[in-house]
């Protein structure tokens, strides 16, 4: 993910999650607001229930190559909490996972 595409401010995160309904797939809870500009947004949150720091990362690592790997419409701020159970997942299901959950949301981009 380029930096352009990464929400880190706490405060827009507050922002999302109070404003916006949660959408739960499997192991994920996504939060979508749509806005106006022409860039979309994402961000991550992995808790410390998941792990020690560095299997935390490694799921925010793994996340950040899955999102990369589609294009996606533009307009829209996303959040994606991850619960416990994406421990017990391997890669191949985390992508179809989080791929099937985009479709769903109607955020992928049509080639």
């Amino acid at each position: 993910m380029k930096k352009i595409n990464v929400l880190k401010r706490n405060i827009d995160f507050d922002r999302i999650i109070q404003n916006n309904k949660s959408f739960r797939y499997k192991n994920y809870i996504i939060y979508i607001e749509k806005n106006n500009s022409d860039q979309y947004h994402f961000g991550l949150s992995v808790g410390k229930k998941v792990g020690n720091a560095v299997t935390r990362n490694h799921v925010k690592r793994q996340l950040r190559a899955i999102i990369d790997e589609k294009s996606y419409q533009k307009g829209f701020n996303c959040i994606i909490i991850v619960k416990k159970g994406i421990l017990s997942e391997d890669f191949s299901s985390m992508r179809d996972n989080l791929h099937n959950a985009f479709k769903k949301l109607n955020i992928l981009k049509e080639i």
